[in-house]
């Protein structure tokens, strides 16, 4: 089989540099032609820079990174230093990256590269939806160019930044509000699912045990990781979020999930940002998205911890 063509949409932060890993470690699966990065988990300077502080470590500098949008469409910036420290990735664990930032705009990246592919690209989405949503404005025939978007995003259940949202969608849900609405296929990965792929310390150990660069920094980003989110949401453990898409789009059979109709809340105040899934579509509200429910969690460590060690 060949590869799927891919590129990444991306806040780094710990989780998305956990995902960007496995999928650099996948390149026979996922021929990934660019990262683009965006304001989200802390600001999109630091973005950028994590981004190619993690291509760096995974020695691939073939891998483009492209920065995009430095804030929402219409609400002012939140950041989450709280779950990712200061810096995204915390304080000296990886260091400066050498290899160069891009000089075209992210958004202007995804046009081109959607409106000349000879094959259909899939977007994983890890962050807030700015980048995605503002060259859909600029350029609505890019469409053509997607064969999926798959997000990690949203919830059936209660938020982790407020009690209705979830951090990406809350950071900028007029963004996800033009993505959800622009008839794509799409796959939401929710808190539902990624609240179920938890980073025990069994699972910790096994990333460490590996031995080489990678499994050692990835250990030690995620070691301080999570913490509150156990607090908060009664977790035995911290959540794995962002690498719960890239590893969707390589063992489909690790989740389940089904078609919904999809919105996002954008007038309100206490919901705003809120997902909210109608698990019973009909001909007047047909179904525009798969939305994922369960995850197989032991599967998926055991192919990251697979996948890193390749690295």
């Amino acid at each position: 089989m060949s590869s799927r063509p891919l590129i990444i949409d991306c806040d780094p932060g710990v989780d998305d540099a956990i995902a960007l890993l496995l999928a650099l470690a996948s390149a026979d699966e996922l021929d990934l032609f660019g990262i683009t990065t965006v304001a989200g988990n802390v600001p999109l300077a630091l973005t950028a820079a994590n981004a190619r502080r993690i291509c760096q470590l995974a020695q691939r500098p073939d891998v483009p990174v492209y920065a995009g949008c430095p804030r929402p469409l219409l609400r002012s910036l939140v950041t989450a230093e709280d779950i990712h420290g200061s810096t995204g990735l915390g304080p000296g664990l990886l260091p400066e990256p050498t290899l160069p930032l891009q000089t075209q705009h992210a958004v202007a990246f995804l046009i081109e590269q959607l409106t000349t592919a000879s094959t259909p690209i899939t977007l994983a989405t890890l962050g807030p939806l700015t980048n995605l949503a503002v060259a859909l404005i600029q350029c609505p025939e890019i469409a053509q160019g997607i064969e999926r978007v798959v997000m990690m995003g949203g919830a059936l259940g209660p938020g982790n930044i407020t009690p209705a949202a979830e951090f990406n969608i809350y950071v900028d849900p007029h963004a996800a509000k033009v993505v959800i609405d622009a008839g794509l296929p799409l796959t939401m990965l929710g808190l539902d699912v990624t609240h179920q792929v938890l980073t025990t310390p069994d699972r910790l150990a096994a990333l460490e045990h590996l031995g080489t660069p990678v499994g050692t920094a990835a250990a030690a980003l995620l070691r301080p990781y999570g913490q509150i989110d156990c607090d908060r949401h009664n977790l035995v453990a911290p959540p794995l979020h962002d690498p719960c898409v890239i590893a969707y789009l390589l063992r489909p059979d690790l989740f389940t999930g089904r078609p919904m109709r999809l919105a996002v809340e954008t007038e309100g105040t206490l919901c705003l940002g809120r997902t909210v899934a109608n698990a019973f579509p009909s001909p007047t509200t047909p179904a525009n998205a798969t939305v994922v429910e369960t995850a197989d969690a032991e599967g998926l460590y055991a192919l990251l911890t697979e996948r890193l060690g390749k690295l």
